[in-house]
């Protein structure tokens, strides 16, 4: 059993390491030693957590049993994870981060005396509203993390979800959360607490449904936002030092990854809290793309172009994070710097289906970081470019979102690649992206397609190189 003066300065020291964390992961060059900070933090807090156990020889060995099932389950999925899945797993996390607030809040309100917070019907004032919070916030953090998980596996479709009155439902459900939690404190009935879970639920649901594959990277980092607001909550709750200062980390830096990828995305915040803000109506335009002229081509001719480039602009995407292909493109992006051809990569803000997907991948390949810019860094760079190559990415290259104010995507910034005086486009086929609309690109004049496996193709690239 360790006092609480030694556990209120561990816990200090850990929230310390999180800071230092999430600064070490604000750079690709120092991500590595960010991890190994927030790892030294998180077991530094949980084992404090462990000998902080007030009834600890009868507590010891349930601890112990959830702990290890919990650490080799996560170890497990850790191992076996593709990165390709890596988005669907953040919001699988996100979802479960929820659904233990609303169980400890649940805990809480049932068992007061455990944690020190009154007795059934007298529990303190300020520890029901942050249960009550921490319930709500958690219950719409788990019903609309998995919401999130099924769109992006595939399992439920990626378009809006949309319902007349929808807004106006949202709102009164929102209120009514507000509502019920007042009264909750002034009766302490339990219907009313059960409500109040059920409804969050429901609002979860009905938050995430209205919004498009194509923004489903900014759901990702919002509903990490509020899974950090729940454990927040509930870090009050229990008067643990380390929840608090983790959630409030994990939300405040969520909520600000939001607003900048709103930004980039030129969306509206208030519209992502609120929900609906993909829920713009598809163009009615009919196109059939069997009619339009596409000019496909080969790796030879791939290969001819580039080796009469100057310069090459490489753009990844998330077919080339299904493909494995990022350590194909490095050891073809080698070749060409061997026969004096600049080499950039330009990453969209929310290529690939989360934030920091195509950085990642890059960096596995060993690419080095001074050659990987940010779409404000490189877009102007393609005008003057003689090739673009890209790979995989289709909704970050879609000149529509600059043309069509009927498109889910419009105003969306995207990189572009159509200036440059040739585009090679691998792709398998002419199917839409995530977003679920044709790209103009494809039709372009410049624009040469190569309907292959990303891998296969970059290698052959490679060969005839």
């Amino acid at each position: 059993m360790i006092s609480a003066n030694l556990s209120a300065i561990f816990y200090l020291i850990s929230g310390v390491l999180f800071i230092l964390a999430l600064r070490g992961l604000s750079s690709p060059e120092t991500s590595r030693q960010g991890n190994f900070y927030g790892i030294i933090g998180m077991v530094i807090a949980i084992t404090v957590t462990f000998l902080s156990i007030g009834n600890f020889a009868s507590g010891f060995i349930y601890v112990l049993i959830f702990l290890l099932a919990g650490g080799a389950i996560g170890a497990f999925i850790a191992f076996k994870i593709p990165m390709t899945a890596m988005p669907e797993l953040v919001a699988g996390f996100h979802s479960l981060v929820g659904l233990a607030a609303v169980f400890v809040a649940i805990s809480a309100f049932i068992n007061p005396q455990a944690f020190n917070l009154g007795s059934p019907g007298d529990i303190k004032l300020a520890s029901l509203i942050e249960m009550s919070i921490g319930a709500a916030v958690g219950a719409i953090t788990f019903s609309g993390s998995i919401i999130a998980f099924l769109k992006l596996q595939g399992i439920m479709s990626g378009a809006p979800i949309t319902f007349k009155g929808q807004h106006l439902l949202n709102a009164s459900i929102l209120v009514s959360i507000i509502v019920l939690t007042y009264l909750l404190c002034v009766s302490q009935s339990s219907n009313l607490f059960w409500l109040l879970i059920a409804i969050s639920f429901l609002i979860g649901f009905l938050l995430i449904i209205p919004i498009g594959g194509a923004d489903m990277p900014v759901v990702i980092s919002m509903l990490n936002s509020y899974s950090g607001w729940a454990a927040a909550g509930i870090g009050f709750t229990l008067e643990n030092t380390a929840l608090i200062i983790t959630g409030a980390l994990v939300g405040s830096s969520g909520a600000i990854l939001s607003y900048i990828m709103c930004k980039g995305m030129n969306r509206s915040f208030f519209n992502v809290i609120l929900g609906g803000f993909g829920a713009t109506e598809q163009s009615t335009k009919e196109t059939n793309k069997e009619q339009r002229p596409v000019k496909s081509g080969n790796a030879d001719d791939a290969a001819f172009l580039m080796k009469n480039a100057s310069s090459v602009i490489i753009v990844p995407g998330y077919g080339m994070a299904v493909a494995q292909a990022q350590h194909a493109l490095r050891e073809m992006v080698d070749t060409l710097k061997k026969n004096d051809i600049k080499v950039s990569y330009a990453i969209h803000p929310v290529a690939g289906r989360m934030p920091g997907h195509m950085n990642v991948l890059l960096a596995e390949a060993n690419v080095p970081y001074d050659e990987v810019f940010e779409l404000e860094e490189i877009n102007n760079d393609f005008a003057n470019a003689d090739v673009a190559f890209v790979i995989g990415a289709n909704d970050v290259t879609n000149p529509v979102a600059k043309t069509d104010p009927q498109s889910p995507i419009y105003g969306m910034p995207v990189l572009d690649v159509e200036k440059c005086k040739s585009v090679l486009f691998v792709k398998r086929s002419l199917s839409p992206g995530y977003a679920g609309i044709d790209n103009d690109l494809f039709y372009k004049e410049n624009t040469l397609m190569l309907f292959a496996d990303a891998k296969k193709m970059t290698e052959d690239i490679t060969k005839n190189l």
